[in-house]
């Protein structure tokens, strides 16, 4: 019997924002554990770089360039994915945030350019994969965050767009449910990626050494993804001990 990461052996696992951060160390966590992952990012030479020459020559690892706030594109893309076998799993990483956040800074560009990629992304992504995840019986994993239910000082459309994330989770878990399709949703609180450089204030070395690492979250998603067909981790939150508490920062 197939346990924990065998399970991920072979399955075709499709992972947006793949060039940094969460959506980089997880497809490398996933490519390391056998899987055949399709890492998607707008800056597909450095996702391919960082991800490196050595899982590339293993012939699990495709890295493909994609805006997934381009819905033809990613419609075409997964079509592509889809003709050499179904997708097994989706996981979405790509996000963004802006340095002028506040409520009287956002300007209606900053405020649909968050929306169309945290959100709007997600919803494209999802809608394009799911004939193939009804297929596999397949998985969903999207990054959320604490800030999707804990206000704090990421912005008000930052947390707008997390919650609509969650919200969708939420509704097409129920809707899918019939099909076999799991649905996980994972809240971190602060990680240290490049998204931190663009706060109002950069934080300092002494609390970026206390974040979570984007190793961390890559953990925590490939955990949902490995357990068997029968079990679903719904929502998993993941804070940084030192750092945080729900409900404080």
């Amino acid at each position: 019997m197939s346990t924990g990461l065998e399970r991920l052996r072979g399955r075709v696992v499709l992972v947006t924002g793949a060039a940094s951060g969460i959506g980089l160390a997880t497809a490398a966590e996933l490519v390391d554990a056998g899987a055949r992952v399709h890492a998607v990012a707008r800056r597909a030479q450095l996702a391919a770089e960082r991800l490196g020459a050595d899982r590339l020559a293993t012939g699990l690892l495709a890295v493909h360039p994609l805006d997934v706030t381009d819905t033809a594109a990613v419609e075409a893309l997964v079509g592509r994915i889809g003709e050499q076998g179904p997708l097994d799993a989706l996981v979405c990483c790509a996000g963004t945030n802006i340095p002028d956040r506040r409520l009287e800074q956002l300007t209606d560009e900053s405020w649909r350019a968050l929306l169309e990629t945290n959100l709007t992304g997600v919803f494209s992504c999802l809608r394009a994969s799911m004939p193939q995840l009804r297929r596999t019986r397949g998985h969903v994993v999207v990054v959320s965050s604490v800030s999707a239910l804990w206000p704090d000082v990421s912005g008000p459309a930052y947390q707008a767009s997390k919650a609509g994330a969650l919200a969708l989770v939420r509704a097409s878990a129920v809707e899918e449910h019939e099909h076999g399709v799991r649905f996980t949703s994972v809240l971190p609180g602060m990680v240290a990626t490049e998204l931190l450089d663009k706060r109002p204030a950069p934080p300092t070395a002494d609390v970026l050494a206390k974040c979570l690492q984007p190793e961390d979250v890559a953990a925590t998603i490939v955990f949902a993804l490995s357990l068997p067909e029968r079990a679903c981790v719904a929502e998993l939150t993941v804070v940084p001990n030192a750092l945080q508490a729900l409900g404080r920062t």
